[in-house]
């Protein structure tokens, strides 16, 4: 992929361009792109464009009326990057996969040596929206679990994760995961105790002390383990304005230092665990993963039982709370703590019920 198919800012957006992509996707058949109207906006790492196009009289295809065009920059500035994960997401993990929960991709280009890449998408905005206002229901698990099962059977195991070319990771890379989050605990347990029950703070300690090597336990035995999402908050679930399906899953965004093959479950645990819709029905929680156990058997998964999905979905489950004090690694984040103190209080209110700790 050569840097200069990469774009980077919607200037270079042309009418040829469109129709060069289009046509080289299937997309656009005959004739060409005529003009577009654009509407920028920005992500924390990029800056968007959702374009509205017209044709030529002669045009045939499927010839998308709204294309949204996403622009990274992969370098976040303080040593950390992406890689092209987003780009692979859409154009090579689950391309044989035609029900993928994944939004349509005509175009994708990734430049290592200026860590920038663009993905031209369909834009679902007319009908789609972000999970976060989705009331935390049975339907909507249900369909989650669907979602997540369809694409976590694709690199299911060993075999097919090596085919992938994605092992699993070592014991040291999966330290480095959970160090990069460790000094947040201690900032907030030191300044925000009277935001936790009586017993957090020393839950807390115990799950750093001694969580992480359950993990390198468990990554000893690949039954369980595929190319993940990692990131699967309510902001990267697209849900129909009307009903449930289909669900998008949405930014694959890894950083060099972040899990990309792990269990399958922890998807599950994550958009289940962090739904800011309200504490988490456990009794509906049981019926969405079996669900999930279910549709991956349908999906060719074998030998991965009920029992140990169970103990996966405890212990990706109490990784929640790396996730949540991360925010704060370098002093508390008083800016986001509307999103990583709730994130906290819903991980650590799951190892309560759900007894993580006895994996310890």
């Amino acid at each position: 992929m050569m840097n200069e198919t990469v774009i980077t800012s919607l200037e270079q957006v042309t009418n040829e361009w469109l129709t060069a992509v289009l046509t080289h996707s299937g997309a656009l058949t005959q004739g060409t792109v005529a003009g577009f109207d654009v509407t920028g906006g920005r992500g924390n790492w990029s800056e968007s464009g959702s374009l509205q196009l017209t044709y030529s009289p002669d045009a045939q295809g499927e010839r998308p009326l709204r294309l949204f065009l996403k622009l990274v920059n992969a370098d976040t500035g303080d040593g950390e990057y992406f890689g092209s994960s987003e780009v692979d997401y859409y154009l090579r993990d689950y391309v044989d996969v035609p029900d993928a929960p994944l939004l349509r991709c005509y175009d994708g280009r990734y430049a290592a040596a200026i860590h920038r890449y663009h993905l031209l998408l369909e834009d679902v905005s007319a009908t789609h929206t972000m999970a976060c206002g989705q009331p935390s229901t049975l339907e909507y698990g249900l369909a989650l679990a669907e979602a997540f099962a369809i694409l976590h059977g694709r690199w299911w195991g060993a075999a097919r994760l090596a085919e992938a070319n994605a092992p699993l990771h070592d014991a040291d890379h999966i330290r480095r995961w959970v160090a990069i989050a460790e000094p947040g605990a201690e900032h907030i347990i030191s300044q925000l105790a009277t935001e936790l029950k009586p017993h957090w703070p020393a839950a807390i300690r115990d799950i750093f002390a001694r969580h992480p090597q359950a993990m390198i336990r468990r990554s000893q035995d690949a039954n369980g383990f595929t190319l993940f999402h990692g990131d699967a908050g309510c902001y990267n679930i697209m849900v129909p304005r009307e009903g449930i399906r289909p669900i998008y899953l949405i930014d694959r965004q890894p950083f060099d230092w972040s899990l990309t093959t792990w269990l399958g479950v922890y998807d599950l645990a994550y958009a289940l665990i962090f739904h800011p819709g309200g504490k988490t029905d456990r009794q509906w929680e049981l019926t969405v993963l079996r669900h999930y156990h279910e549709t991956l058997i349908r999906r060719g998964v074998s030998g991965y039982s009920w029992a140990q999905l169970w103990d996966d979905y405890r212990l990706c489950v109490a990784m929640g709370v790396y996730i949540a004090v991360e925010y704060c690694r370098g002093g508390i984040n008083e800016s986001t703590q509307w999103v990583w103190l709730p994130m906290l209080q819903r991980a650590l209110t799951a190892c309560d019920d759900l007894n993580c700790f006895e994996l310890l």
